[in-house]
């Protein structure tokens, strides 16, 4: 169970997810199931790599956070050569299935999302909060991921998926970092919290990125990729997104940081549906 959890099944379902959802937008008819499955499990593969070797690289400071300093590496059920070899074998299995059921552009999307997380995000979160941007790419990787894998190529239309993921991301971790900023602060991130402990730049940051992915989650329909019931559904979710965000940035308080937080979890797959859903 130890390396299960450093691979993170449960929050990397989200990115198995918009691969799925990408895959589904770009057109599946006729693919046939071993490439959807191939993609989904190659990239649930890369995700939980990615998951195993950040915890590696993070393991000091993980365990001088409360929520994470029982995770496998802090308190010694796992040693760090274990996890290094379970991430990185994770992660090669997930490309080779990438590559071999799917195509090249999708593995190569997967090794690029794999290396901006582990090699610059990571490290980046000791010295700017600018790394919480940088993380966002990564993580909107996913379904440019699935778009290549059923297209073997990208468009405009697979970065506006991306886009709707990164816009997503931001207010969504910025949520996050004001629920734990004592536990960033004891570790020495450098998150927007710790370093503007008032929370007004980490308010209104998380305010202008919530009002930017209304427009954005409409433009698959001005694509013709969706219809009027994935855009009036995906007006109704980004106004509450936005809604949640703003009664954040007004009372920072935890209690709204919390609620902006579930609120996020439930935006993302909502949208995914609706789009698979108006697409069907």
């Amino acid at each position: 169970m130890d390396f299960v959890a450093l691979a993170k099944p449960r929050l990397n379902f989200l990115v198995v997810a918009s691969a799925m959802a990408g895959y589904a937008m770009a057109g599946m008819e006729g693919l046939g199931a071993t490439r959807l499955l191939g993609t989904l499990a190659g990239t649930g593969l890369v995700a939980g790599g990615a998951s195993a070797l950040n915890q590696l690289l993070e393991r000091d400071t993980d365990a001088l956070m409360r929520r994470t300093r029982m995770r496998p590496l802090p308190d010694h059920r796992v040693q760090p050569r274990e996890a290094l070899v379970f991430g990185w074998a994770l992660a090669a299995i997930g490309l080779l299935i990438l590559a071999g059921t799917a195509n090249l552009l999708a593995a190569s999307v997967a090794l690029a999302t794999l290396l901006i997380y582990i090699g610059v995000y990571t490290p980046m979160k000791r010295l700017t909060s600018l790394a919480t941007v940088v993380g966002a790419v990564p993580g909107a990787l996913p379904p440019i991921i699935g778009w290549a894998a059923a297209r073997d190529a990208l468009s405009i239309e697979a970065w506006t998926l991306f886009g709707i993921v990164f816009l997503w991301q931001l207010p969504h971790f910025l949520a996050i970092a004001w629920m734990f900023r004592d536990d960033y602060t004891r570790a020495g991130f450098a998150m927007l919290p710790v370093l503007e402990p008032d929370g007004r730049s980490t308010a209104r940051q998380a305010l202008v990125y919530a009002a930017a992915l209304v427009p954005v989650s409409l433009a698959p329909t001005l694509f013709r990729l969706t219809g009027a019931l994935y855009f009036s559904g995906a007006l109704i979710l980004g106004v509450a997104f936005l809604w949640l965000t703003f009664r954040f940035a007004r009372t920072r308080s935890m209690q709204d940081a919390r609620r902006l937080f579930f609120g996020s979890i439930i935006y993302l797959p909502l949208v995914w549906i609706l789009m698979i859903v108006d697409r069907l």
